[in-house]
């Protein structure tokens, strides 16, 4: 009897190493802190668009990020079928950044849409780094669109 006493204590000292073991290794594979996390923020944006065949379009608005408020300008051009002019507000998110810096650049988007007098509008961009912008809101103005866009973002 005292052997399978013996035998049974380092089955279960065996059994505890292991689960050990698989706690710290699990512990590495997580990231100890949210920097090096993806992490989605909340975007606000006013845009004027207006055109005839090439559209072009200013704006501004907020990226609230991790808690902080960065300010941002947009510029852009589409070219396609354009008429007419526009205001929008839009609101949404944007996704994959893993520094606010990412969220600066260039974004590309292939649409359309149409207000008159009164609308909503949506979009979907993304840019070189990786970071997904998903926005949609109210517009109005006369307007008839279906063209491709590019739009940059810059931080102030």
């Amino acid at each position: 009897m005292p052997q399978s006493l013996e035998w049974i204590m380092a089955s279960r000292l065996r059994v505890c190493r292991l689960i050990a073991i698989m706690v710290l290794a699990l512990s590495f594979a997580v990231p100890a802190t949210p920097s090096f996390a993806q992490a989605a923020g909340h975007v606000r944006a006013r845009i004027v668009k207006a055109g005839l065949l090439v559209g072009g379009g200013v704006g501004s608005g907020v990226l609230t990020y991790r808690g902080n408020k960065y300010p941002f300008k947009i510029t852009g051009m589409s070219f396609g079928i354009t008429a007419g002019a526009a205001i929008g507000r839009l609101d949404g998110w944007a996704s994959g950044i893993r520094e606010v810096g990412d969220f600066a650049g260039t974004y590309s988007s292939v649409g359309g849409g149409f207000a008159l007098v009164g609308g909503i509008s949506g979009v979907h961009l993304r840019n070189e780094k990786g970071v997904t912008i998903v926005m949609q809101g109210p517009k109005a103005g006369l307007e008839l669109a279906a063209n491709i866009s590019q739009i940059m973002i810059a931080l102030r």
